[in-house]
């Protein structure tokens, strides 16, 4: 009696392992290179986490912070840490893995490196959103964060129906995407310009994307919506994967490619959303986390959970140095992410120029 040998092991040119769940019903592969990354990011970010927490007028020790976290402090202490400091911190980490995650879906929709929703156009539709609100019936946190959600599926409706032709083309998504946006940044101009000046320079600072002031008021509802949101992005990420192949491909692979995009750009506005309302729209991050991420994992395209980690440590040291670096004045966060994203946007579109 014959015995057949076992196949060998697919070798994927990467180090890869398999997780298994319900009895081996579901599996996934992954890569060891993209938990290692993933890994050393979330490190980096506790590091400057902790930095952040240490720094200010009342200057603690890192074994200070670490107590006031895990365990009992004195009173002076923790309130300082978990009080005044911590949900600033937190909330930077929270809202930089979504802006990472809404990067990841963009760029991966267009096919393209510089398909952000700060360049689409759809920060400025939820800016207009949250923007209507604040100024003209002058809303509280919840309505303006409604106002945004809803300004931003509305931009992401009208950029997506403008840029259909049988279909949506990365390209011609950008492109439409940032005349949008361009009319919309206009709007938002006049908006603030017919306002009262207290109202206008209000609006113009949150305008820059700022942290200041962020309690567990603001935070707490902002994390229980990404979590959700993260939650119904991840299903989505490998047809996110297989849409990058073409329609035709991943139609044969069994995804409806226009649903499963819409869905996509759905999750991906929300998350800019959400972002808006929080802090104001904070550019560059959802650009450059995920290409930079794509480099460090050396994987084929952008991947959700390496742009997540990426984002939350770009914006939590980019709000190091928006407290830190013309102290005790604080700057709006939003004016380091587009000084440092400036120069990341230049060498961008001269690499992709050289490459035509």
């Amino acid at each position: 009696m014959t015995v057949a040998a076992e196949p060998p092991p697919i070798d994927f040119g990467r180090q890869v392992a398999i997780l298994r769940l319900a009895g081996g019903r579901f599996a996934q592969r992954i890569e060891i290179r993209t938990v290692v990354v993933c890994g050393i990011l979330l490190a980096l970010a506790f590091v400057v986490a902790v930095v952040t927490l240490m720094s200010g007028e009342y200057r603690l020790s890192p074994g200070q912070v670490l107590q006031a976290l895990f365990s009992e402090a004195p009173a002076r202490v923790e309130m300082v840490v978990v009080e005044w400091r911590l949900p600033r911190t937190l909330m930077a980490i929270i809202l930089g893995a979504a802006l990472g995650i809404s990067g990841a879906i963009f760029q991966s929709i267009t096919r393209n490196p510089l398909g952000s929703p700060d360049v689409i156009g759809f920060d400025a539709g939820s800016y207009t959103g949250a923007l209507l609100v604040l100024l003209v019936i002058q809303g509280g946190y919840y309505e303006v964060a409604s106002g945004a959600l809803l300004g931003g599926i509305v931009t992401a409706l009208a950029v997506y129906l403008l840029a259909w032709r049988r279909g949506v083309q990365g390209f011609r998504l950008i492109i439409v995407g940032i005349g949008v946006a361009a009319m919309l940044n206009a709007v938002n101009l006049w908006l603030i310009l017919k306002t009262d000046l207290q109202l206008a320079m209000a609006a113009s600072i949150w305008a820059a994307g700022t942290l200041n002031g962020a309690g567990f008021e603001k935070l707490v509802p902002a994390a229980i919506v990404i979590t959700t949101l993260f939650l119904l992005a991840a299903p989505l990420s490998r047809p996110m994967r297989q849409l990058e192949m073409g329609d035709d491909a991943a139609g044969a692979l069994g995804i409806r490619a226009e649903r499963s995009r819409l869905a996509l750009v759905v999750v991906g506005v929300a998350f800019t959303a959400t972002v808006t309302a929080a802090a104001g729209p904070i550019s560059f991050v959802a650009l450059a986390a995920p290409q930079i991420a794509r480099r460090l994992t050396r994987s084929a395209g952008v991947a959700l959970l390496p742009s997540a980690c990426l984002g939350a440590l770009l914006l939590v040291l980019a709000d190091y140095v928006a407290q830190r670096a013309f102290a005790p004045t604080q700057l709006p966060v939003g004016i380091v992410t587009v000084s440092i994203g400036g120069l990341y946007f230049t060498w961008l579109l001269v690499r992709e120029a050289r490459r035509r």
